[in-house]
């Protein structure tokens, strides 16, 4: 065997994975970005003006066929006002998300892992977005930094999280229920349905919450951070069981994985949701495994161990078994 087929072997059996070298840092244009953030603002903005009251009629009733200065003022103007409302959403979400992946993004920085600033991805969905990511451009040296760099942007989010639903709690309006078919109705996870106790007491029986968007953008907030700690391949939860676990976070990707068919399963029997079943097999294509940092011989900390073990308590504070259900 020569030398360089026994070096391939190793690097398969990731030994000598210390020997890889650091990508060169390259110059790279923020615009895609500073693009993707400004739609996302656009999007977040309609869907929270939509979920005040539904988009206006008189602004598609007054687009003339002559696009006159006066007319195109009175469009403008109430284009405006209508986006207006989604404000206090579009804030809340954006930067619940933006302290996330900053986590990351700082975090990375500490450790000398070149990242990409956050990708935010603009949608025409309830929430105007899918949400954000960033890019490692390098490989991450230990399982210390992998665990800084994991738990970072969830614990980031959480703690912005938080407040928001308290202060939106308070906005909110508590009403009685009225079943109306096809009413979506939001789940509640241990971390929610605390916050909520703490903040308006018990509620009646046969009344609700309306939330306030603000409460709802925590909620959504809450709702990622669970999904983010999902211990499967490269996610948050990913890199962090690695760094906790080793090579037997693969076990428990696979746990996970059934985990998530079982609560997606539930769903043709009246209960459980239909996209636990979607995102697990989405993320079985991804794959299961994580790769593992350059050097193995670097153990976790007594510190880093705490907080590794407190983000799977997170991750089950946060979790919502059915999130969305159709009344």
């Amino acid at each position: 065997m020569s030398d360089q087929e026994g070096f391939l072997q190793d690097f398969n059996n990731y030994k000598y994975l210390e020997q890889l070298p650091l990508r060169r840092k390259q110059k790279r244009s923020i615009l895609p970005q500073v693009i993707l953030f400004l739609v996302t603002v656009l999007t977040t903005l309609t869907a929270g003006a939509i979920q005040r009251g539904g988009f206006p009629p008189e602004l598609l009733e007054n687009i003339p066929t002559s696009f006159t200065l006066p007319n195109i003022y009175l469009i403008f103007s109430s284009l405006l006002s209508f986006l207006s409302q989604g404000i206090p959403f579009s804030f809340t979400l954006l930067l619940i998300l933006l302290a996330h992946e900053l986590g990351h993004y700082f975090m990375s920085r500490r450790h000398q892992v070149e990242a990409t600033l956050p990708y935010f991805i603009p949608a025409p969905n309830l929430l105007g977005t899918f949400g954000a990511f960033i890019k490692m451009r390098s490989y991450v040296n230990d399982r210390r930094a992998l665990l800084d760099i994991g738990a970072a942007g969830p614990l980031a989010g959480l703690i912005l999280s938080i407040p928001a639903v308290i202060i939106g709690i308070k906005l909110s309006e508590v009403k009685m229920i009225e079943n109306i078919p096809g009413q979506l109705t939001l789940g509640s996870s241990l971390l929610f349905s605390l916050l909520t106790r703490i903040s308006i007491g018990n509620i009646p029986e046969n009344y609700d919450i309306l939330l306030h968007p603000i409460c709802f953008a925590g909620w959504i907030g809450l709702f990622v951070t669970s999904l983010n700690l999902l211990p499967i391949g490269q996610l948050d939860g990913g890199h962090i069981a690695y760094a906790v676990l080793g090579e037997r976070q693969v076990k428990v990707s696979k746990i996970s994985f059934f985990f998530l068919l079982f609560f997606g399963l539930l769903s043709w029997f009246g209960f459980g949701w239909i996209g636990w079943f979607i995102l697990a097999l989405l993320l079985s294509i991804i794959g299961f495994r994580h790769p593992p940092p350059r050097d193995l011989s670097i153990s976790l900390d007594r510190r880093r161990n705490v907080v590794g073990w407190a983000t799977l308590i997170v991750f089950f504070l946060t979790f919502i078994p059915v999130p969305f259900k159709l009344s």
